[in-house]
């Protein structure tokens, strides 16, 4: 038998870790798309390509046009033109996939040897961990993480003779994945790793320097402040407004002003007089509340001209409400993403170029 490879209808979608229920629940209510509660089992090496099945953590959808539709948020990353590709030997597999493009990324659910062996044969792709910080001579941190804009391409092993990948993808990092080398002694929350990874992506989309030396923050909700650390360690002035304190070694720092304070009450041009700018670079939030508040909240920092650059977490309040996430999707200059450190909640992103 030679190569063969063979277009397949519809498109594929691999899901966040532990996320394959959101994913079902996002296609069904936001684009009315039935997914079969199934999967394909380790012993059936068969490719359904009439079925919505879960191939491991890829879910195989038939006639789903996402040019058409549209990006689930649950979804890492997406085989936008999936094919099939049959062949008899590892040098063959690796070779088809090398003469279709240069970088292929895994996302194995069986077969890993087998799989481990078809990448060794591919170009180098560095799939291990970033850092965000680079530690200068002089001690002082800088930015250090920055996603290719090469084609990134993503490949599953069906059979040991059978491969579903797709060249064109919605990532252009491996398998859509950022993981970061984690701090475990000075930030003082996980939640850190969020505003690393959204600034990683604004930066990506809107190629926007991150903050830095001068540039002055207003972080909403801000306790105990894990985005105030990062901040902080990017060089940035940060006032940082919450009912509850920071921790300790961040209440002390001069680089942070604290104010207890409901920060959604605070209109922007009473952050600006405190912060003694008539405008501030950056606004965040990762306060807990309804969609419905956040919306408003960005919308009047918006209209008040008075910031470039915004990062909200929506957080979901039980049933998804697509309609609250579609208006944040048509603030001009926007993006809502589901983050690889997010778990129920999206991203909310905004630029200016004015």
């Amino acid at each position: 038998m030679a190569v063969k490879i063979t277009p397949v209808n519809g498109c594929a979608f691999l899901c966040f870790p532990g996320m394959a229920n959101l994913l079902v629940y996002e296609l069904s209510t936001r684009f009315n798309y039935t997914v079969e509660q199934t999967s394909s089992s380790f012993t059936d090496n068969t490719f359904y390509s009439n079925r919505a099945l879960f191939y491991g953590d890829v879910l195989f959808c038939p006639d789903f046009n996402i040019n058409e539709k549209g990006k689930p948020y649950w979804a890492k990353d997406v085989f936008i033109s999936p094919f099939l590709l049959e062949f008899n030997s590892i040098g063959e597999g690796a070779g088809a996939l090398k003469n279709i493009q240069r970088n292929w990324a895994p996302c194995h659910y069986q077969l890993f040897r087998r799989g481990a062996l078809i990448q060794e044969k591919l170009p180098y792709l560095n799939l291990g961990t970033k850092n965000f910080f680079k530690t200068l001579p002089s001690g002082k941190k800088e930015f250090n993480l920055k996603i290719p804009s090469s084609p990134m391409g993503i490949y599953t092993l069906i059979n040991p003779g059978l491969i579903l990948a797709s060249a064109e993808t919605s990532s252009a990092l491996p398998c859509g994945n950022i993981t970061f080398q984690e701090d475990h002694e000075n930030p003082p929350s996980r939640a850190y790793l969020k505003i690393q990874e959204s600034l990683t992506l604004f930066n990506h989309f809107f190629g926007e320097s991150v903050p830095s030396d001068g540039d002055k923050c207003f972080e909403a909700g801000a306790c105990p402040g894990g985005w105030t650390w990062v901040l902080k360690n990017l060089g940035a002035s940060i006032l940082a407004v919450d009912r509850a304190e920071l921790s300790p070694e961040l209440m002390r720092d001069s680089q942070i002003q604290f104010m207890a304070h409901d920060a959604f009450t605070l209109k922007p041009e009473e952050v600006c007089t405190f912060m003694k700018a008539e405008k501030i670079q950056w606004v965040f939030s990762d306060v807990i509340c309804y969609p419905e508040r956040l919306l408003q909240w960005v919308k009047l920092w918006i209209e008040s001209k008075r910031t470039k650059n915004i990062i909200a977490t929506i957080k979901m309040q039980g049933e998804t409400d697509w309609n609250i996430i579609a208006e944040f999707e048509k603030i001009p200059g926007s993006r809502v993403v589901h983050l690889n450190y997010n778990k129920h909640e999206l991203t909310f992103m905004y630029h200016s170029n004015g």
